[in-house]
């Protein structure tokens, strides 16, 4: 690391802890030219994930979109914000963890639906009738067979 006071290069780092997020890493560094010290982050850079629509169109991946839907699934259910957010977070891990860089709504759609069959009935049943679509109460009727079965 080049020391921005000096211009050298010999510098060393003296202190190292997880910065506020959670996301990056603080470090306290001295160089040992001119003895002055200075603070650098150090952050995983993120590939772009691109979200392969149900009309293929493609946009990059938004994780508000998805707390929108759980959050209207969720709508007068007795979970709370943090449950919420905790489930979210897995779905997003799982999605990363996969480390394509792209994914089709319908995956996501799914790995949702997994989340929310574990955390509430009604909620999974309600997301699943706009994701999936039900033309008719056939169609739901099945969804809850097989959620029941």
């Amino acid at each position: 690391m080049r020391c921005p006071f000096c211009g050298k290069d010999n510098t060393r780092v003296i202190d190292s802890r997880p910065a506020e997020d959670g996301n990056a890493i603080r470090r306290r560094r001295e160089c040992d030219v001119c003895r002055k010290r200075f603070t650098t982050y150090e952050k995983v850079e993120m590939i772009p994930l691109i979200v392969i629509k149900k009309d293929n169109n493609r946009e990059t991946y938004d994780r508000s979109k998805i707390e929108g839907g759980v959050f209207r699934a969720c709508h007068k259910r007795p979970i709370s914000a943090d449950q919420i957010k905790s489930m979210i977070d897995e779905v997003e891990a799982g999605i990363f963890k996969k480390e394509a860089r792209e994914i089709s709504s319908r995956e996501i759609g799914e790995m949702v639906m997994e989340k929310l069959k574990d955390l509430d009935s009604v909620a999974y049943v309600r997301f699943a009738s706009v994701y999936r679509e039900f033309k008719d109460v056939n169609t739901f009727m099945d969804e809850l067979k097989k959620m029941l079965g």
